[in-house]
């Protein structure tokens, strides 16, 4: 839990480096995993504890390079998303697989929530409709982002489904190694063929892009869901606005209303609830597999 809580705090700072970032949204992107490749494969053959980290994978390279290409594809969206929209927005819908991750537990996995999980999950729903605020704007001028954040949020649960199935038998870093590198040629080639600014004159942002986001952001991300359910990495999703809030209030001067600080609260709530017990699994009487 602590790993998914830290791990979010570090990608909330993600549209913040995109914002930075010389170079366009989708060369950004590819910078972010084409520097934390080389450096997710060092670490995998350093400390995954095993003589070939990556030999378990072989029996799941389709469903790893479908990963690294769903990734890719949601980066883009998303950095494209960052630039035509507000950052209360660009964070809300491109961290979507908030509800639609743990939907997928439900329906798919036979994850379903306790008592008090369930709780948890009509908390975290008050605390984000508060989170938005006044920040939450549909509007023409926004729409055209609000939708690349949309479809983003949707690519990304795609990624979760297919990391938590690759996590079942491939260890955190040799996983998230894989699917990085998988990802590097498709985010090359949509950025050339975007006709981007590719080149960067400042480094210093992207490699802080790649190091936060990707190294640490998305390799204590792939750990924790292997040891958590669908409902609560979703629900823990929800610190990543509140992250991102203060971020706007301390750059940008975005302060915050009373209404936004209750939401974090339930928000904080939530993810303790949540932790209480384990989801109840369907049994085998129910005519189902157990997740």
């Amino acid at each position: 839990m602590l790993a998914l809580l830290i791990g979010n705090v570090a990608l909330a700072f993600g549209p913040w480096f995109v914002r930075l970032a010389d170079v366009g949204p989708v060369a950004a992107a590819f910078w972010r995993v084409a520097i934390a490749a080389p450096i997710l494969l060092a670490l995998a053959l350093a400390f995954s504890g095993q003589s070939r980290p990556f030999a378990p994978a072989r029996a799941l390279w389709l469903t790893i390079g479908l990963g690294g290409i769903a990734f890719a594809a949601d980066l883009a969206a998303w950095h494209l998303g960052i630039l035509r929209t507000t950052l209360a927005n660009a964070t809300l819908f491109g961290n979507s697989a908030i509800l639609m991750f743990p939907i997928y537990g439900f329906l798919v996995a036979r994850a379903w929530p306790t008592r008090t999980q369930g709780i948890a999950l009509a908390l975290a729903a008050a605390g984000a409709a508060l989170l938005l605020g006044r920040s939450f704007q549909l509007s023409p001028k926004h729409l055209a982002g609000d939708l690349f954040c949309l479809f983003s949020g949707t690519l990304y649960t795609c990624y979760f489904v297919l990391m938590s199935k690759a996590r079942t038998v491939v260890a955190p870093l040799p996983a998230l190694a894989l699917s990085t590198s998988a990802s590097v040629l498709p985010l090359l080639l949509a950025a050339l063929l975007g006709g981007e600014q590719f080149w960067p004159q400042q480094w210093g942002i992207l490699v802080g892009l790649a190091l936060a986001s990707q190294v640490l952001g998305q390799g204590l991300l792939i750990y924790a869901i292997g040891h958590l359910s669908p409902l609560v990495v979703g629900i823990a999703l929800l610190s990543q606005p509140i992250v991102a809030g203060v971020i706007g209030w301390t750059v940008y001067g975005e302060r915050l209303g009373p209404a936004e600080f209750v939401g974090a609260v339930l928000v904080a709530i939530a993810l303790v609830l949540v932790r209480k017990g384990g989801p109840r699994v369907a049994s085998q009487a129910e005519g189902s597999k157990s997740a």
